[in-house]
């Protein structure tokens, strides 16, 4: 092998691993398909409990505080349920909550798996007996919290 060989065969190397990274980085499926399923699953959940740390959605008096992450580029939901459902509502039940998004999610309709996530944990909560006190101030804003991925 000859220097001007080597040479060559370096530039095709670097060449195709710049043309892969700026597909990944311009082409989310291409990126999805460079991502393993269970650094996905961590990456989603440690995101999740961040963001439920950082916004205080546990401060509230009864600890019910609730977060439901849809990650998109993943296609991923997490659950993150304060301590005040611990023992009322199983990890299983939350699970189901879950699948029922699931199928809006892969079909590309993140705002149908939200309305049925919302349905789902009303039924849910009504059924293990969560009532909301009528008079009382809201703890927690209503609004959703959209970030941008990076």
């Amino acid at each position: 092998m000859t220097a001007s060989t080597a040479v060559v065969h370096a530039l095709i190397v670097l060449s195709v691993a710049a043309a892969c990274a700026l597909l990944a980085i311009f082409a989310p499926p291409f990126a999805r398909l460079l991502l393993r399923g269970i650094r996905a699953e961590v990456e989603v959940r440690q995101y999740a409990e961040s963001l439920f740390l950082a916004r205080s959605l546990f401060a509230t008096r009864r600890r019910t505080g609730l977060l439901v992450l849809v990650s998109l580029f993943e296609r991923r939901v997490e659950i993150v349920a304060d301590s005040g459902f611990t023992g009322r509502v199983s990890a299983a039940e939350w699970t189901d909550v879950i699948a029922r998004m699931t199928p809006h999610l892969r079909g590309r309709r993140p705002v149908e798996a939200v309305k049925e996530a919302l349905a789902a944990i009303d039924a849910l909560l009504a059924a293990k007996g969560f009532r909301g006190d009528g008079d009382a101030a809201n703890e927690l804003p209503d609004s959703p919290i959209q970030e941008r991925g990076q």
